[in-house]
């Protein structure tokens, strides 16, 4: 599969996530790069804008609460995101539920980070959920976007030890740069044609990956 794959990333926050894909993006030469088109968030304030227009990139803002119901806002962000005919669609921080029309309508091609070793602690404080069960390990999983709450299947998981003493902060903290390593490799590999959904399946070169998806190697 060759020729530039365009991208769409959807935020609400600071874009920590977001910056380590343009990072990414911009250190892959092959003919087999990625060009984020565009970057939309929900939220006017959100700083990962900033980050987009000091990169180049065009940003739009659709304040979802100036919309009279969730579906009629998926509807504009839809138009929007089609608009730019996207072969990938990254949700990096959007904290909004999508409704499953427009989860049907990106299947296969909308992935998500999630900050905890799905399938535990859907939703949110994950962080805190961890350290409250006593858990002896942590991470983050990119998936599949489908009709369940950080229920697609996994493709990708990055584990942490939780230390003695470690606070939801500590955790936040000594995992984030795990994230950043581990989402921009997933990009890679679905601009590349490496991966693919088959029916509720990931494939990587064709090969089926286990239920909680392929475990990365920290590097920190």
């Amino acid at each position: 599969m060759s020729g530039t794959k365009r991208i769409v990333v959807l935020i609400s926050g600071n874009g920590t996530n977001l910056q380590a894909i343009l990072d990414r993006c911009r250190q892959d030469g092959s003919p087999d790069s990625a060009e984020i088109t565009r970057v939309i968030s929900n939220k006017p304030d959100a700083f990962g804008l900033t980050r987009a227009r000091k990169a180049g990139i065009t940003t739009l803002v659709i304040d979802h609460r100036q919309f009279p119901s969730r579906e009629a806002f998926d509807s504009e962000l839809m138009r929007e995101i089609d608009a730019q005919q996207p072969d990938l669609v990254v949700l990096a921080g959007f904290m909004r539920i999508l409704t499953n029309e427009f989860v049907t309508h990106y299947r296969g091609r909308l992935i998500n980070i999630h900050p905890s070793l799905l399938p535990k602690y859907t939703g949110l404080h994950t962080h805190r959920r961890a350290l409250e069960a006593g858990d002896a390990e942590h991470g983050a999983t990119v998936h599949f976007v489908t009709e369940q709450l950080d229920g697609g299947p996994a493709i990708m998981q990055v584990r942490i030890a939780i230390k003695s003493g470690d606070t939801e902060q500590s955790l936040a903290a000594r995992l984030m740069p795990q994230e950043h390593a581990i989402y921009p490799l997933v990009v890679q590999w679905f601009i590349k044609g490496r991966l693919q959904l088959d029916d509720n399946r990931v494939l990587l070169d064709g090969n089926v990956l286990p239920a909680e998806g392929f475990q990365y190697t920290q590097t920190a």
